[in-house]
This record gives structure tokens, C-alpha cells and sequence, in this order.
């Protein structure tokens, strides 16, 4: 009973801090870091459920219950696919980004763009301006 409380108690702060954080935390992103850091969010929810899958598969075997440890190492195993999947395309959504920022100018309907550091907030960033 005494772990019980304490446990959750835990949890209680722990999602009372993240409710107060998460506002202090968010800025003004550009679409392709959005899309990165959500492809982050969603791997690191995939890679989670199948530490979670996995204890369910070790438990069914500690138990001697073969269906609960063939529902857990087939939920590991589909979480560890759609994790992979969600890696390579993270992958390629930072080397899109990156490949457009590597880029010093480019021609938009007859106009030249040249990238500029622009510092905002102590933090430096990539701007195209017409130029």
C-alpha cells in the first residue's frame, strides 16, 4: 500500500512539471523542424511501446501463458518495424532540410533569394532574402 502512494505521488509531480514545461518550452519552428521533431515524438512512442510489449512477452513467459507471450514479442515486433520506419523517414526529412539550407541562393520567379544569418534571441539562424 505504502508503494502505491509513493508511486503515485510520482507520477502526479512528474505530470504537473511536464504540464507547467511545456508551454515554457515552445518557440516559433520552421515546417520541416516541426515535422522532424514530431517524426521524433512519434519514434519515441513506438520504441516505448515495445519495451512495453516486451515485458508483457517476458511475463507471459515467466507465467507459462503462451498467448499473452505471443501477443508480446508480436507487438515488439511491429513496434520495432514501425520505429525503424519512423528513423529513415526523420532521416530524410533532416537531409531535405539540411539540403535546402546548404544552398547560398536560388532563383524564385526571376528573383534571387540569398541566405543571410539573422541572430534573434542570442540564437543564429538561416534567412533567404531577395536580393
Amino acid at each position: 500500500m505504502k508503494w502505491k502512494t509513493i508511486l503515485s505521488s510520482v507520477l502526479m509531480t512528474a505530470v504537473i512539471a511536464g504540464s507547467i514545461t511545456v508551454p515554457l518550452t515552445a518557440s516559433a519552428q520552421s515546417q520541416q523542424d516541426k515535422a522532424s521533431k514530431h517524426r521524433q515524438k512519434t519514434k519515441n512512442d513506438w520504441r516505448n511501446l515495445s519495451y512495453g510489449a516486451g515485458a508483457v512477452g517476458v511475463l507471459g513467459l515467466l507465467k507459462h501463458d503462451n498467448t499473452m507471450t505471443i501477443v508480446g514479442v508480436a507487438g515488439t515486433l511491429y513496434s520495432l518495424d514501425r520505429y525503424e520506419h519512423d528513423r529513415k523517414s526523420q532521416s530524410h526529412i533532416d537531409h531535405s532540410r539540411s539540403a535546402y539550407y546548404h544552398r547560398t541562393s536560388y532563383m524564385h520567379n526571376g528573383h534571387r533569394y540569398v541566405r543571410k544569418i539573422v541572430t534573434k534571441n542570442g540564437k543564429r539562424y538561416y534567412q533567404f532574402v531577395r536580393g
